[in-house]
């Protein structure tokens, strides 16, 4: 189906914009262009319009948000089966988790970086799916289309946040990791990165969808303005009680837990199956990879809060303390501290 031709003119202005944009050539594996505030792929920013004017939400759509390494691949996981458990019981030997990523079982729907997948093909796909559809976003709130974050829009936005120093390790060991899958100079550039420079561009918000705390301001403020649209999550809360998150994604998405499914254990096996152990010891999250080259357990390491304590020195841990707690100061907001969880 063409295009209608008001995404054709957009994807022209943006097409025309991107040159004169701010870039960022130092944050491997893609260089960047700041828009609207933040830094994202040229790649990202092109397939934008044509997200603005093809997707079509509907009412019972759920969309998974999140600064990219922040519990992604957990809620993707939980969403699934939560939202999918009656066609797909979570203990049975044959679930799509069992033989799928969570990422191939709830797609992205700006283009997939590690697939190489455009918007276009990627939206045509999406209308085939069955209702309920999950699909997941790195996207700023305010790049998202209106029929998703307008005061109007019916369907549901989940949003996972983590703290910024956690964030941050884990972003640079994932870059490390996948960066060859974009060819020889990423993965030389994300080699020869080093903690401490990869700490300054953090620190400047100069990375995928980065400034970190903006991102999780924008959907934090939208879901206390729009609370039955925007369900705002914390990762160190998830993780000290999973089993209550899980009643809480369910009831949010409207597919609670009846008291027979409860009283029958299907919620705690859901948190077993979508547990770090449990995907990271199966064999296609082992073994498996995607057609860009990156490899499935990619998506696993350590899983918890406040490693960041064995990679940050007491210095840098307190001048990103202070350059949040200053970014957010009047906010309301502040992030969950670990060493209380």
């Amino acid at each position: 189906m063409p295009a209608p031709v008001d995404a054709t003119i957009q994807a022209g202005r943006m097409a025309a914009l991107l040159p004169s944009l701010p870039l960022e050539t130092r944050c491997p594996p893609l260089p960047l262009r700041r828009y609207n505030g933040f830094w994202l792929p040229e790649a990202v920013l092109t397939e934008l319009p044509a997200i603005h004017a093809r997707l079509r939400p509907r009412p019972s759509d759920i969309f998974l948000a999140s600064f990219p390494k922040s519990g992604t691949t957990w809620l993707k996981a939980l969403a699934f089966a939560t939202v999918h458990r009656a066609r797909h019981p979570p203990s049975g030997a044959d679930h799509p988790l069992r033989r799928m990523n969570p990422h191939e079982c709830v797609r992205f729907m700006e283009m997939d970086p590690e697939l190489r997948r455009d918007a276009s093909s990627l939206l045509e796909e999406f209308e085939e799916l069955d209702s309920p559809r999950v699909l997941g976003t790195h996207l700023p709130y305010c790049l998202l289309p209106d029929s998703i974050a307008g005061e109007a829009a019916g369907s549901r936005i989940m949003y996972v946040c983590r703290n910024p120093k956690d964030a941050f390790v884990s972003g640079l060991f994932f870059v490390k990791k996948v960066s060859s899958a974009y060819g020889a100079g990423a993965g030389a550039g994300a080699q020869s990165l080093s903690l401490e420079e990869a700490f300054e561009l953090f620190c400047e918000g100069r990375l995928f969808a980065g400034p970190q705390w903006k991102h999780v301001l924008q959907y934090w403020e939208a879901s206390m303005r729009r609370p039955k649209q925007v369900l705002f999550l914390e990762y160190e809360r998830m993780l000290r009680d999973p089993k209550a998150t899980v009643k809480k994604l369910a009831e949010f998405m409207g597919c609670g837990f009846s008291k027979e499914e409860e009283e029958g254990g299907v919620v705690d096996e859901i948190v077993k199956l979508c547990s770090l152990k449990e995907l990271k010891n199966m064999e296609v999250n082992k073994s498996g990879g995607n057609q860009a080259g990156v490899r499935n357990e990619a998506y696993f390491r350590k899983g918890s809060s406040g490693d960041w304590r064995n990679h940050l020195t007491p210095e840098m841990a307190a001048r990103l303390d202070k350059i949040v707690e200053d970014a957010l100061q009047g906010s309301g907001f502040a992030f969950v501290d670990d060493a209380i969880m």
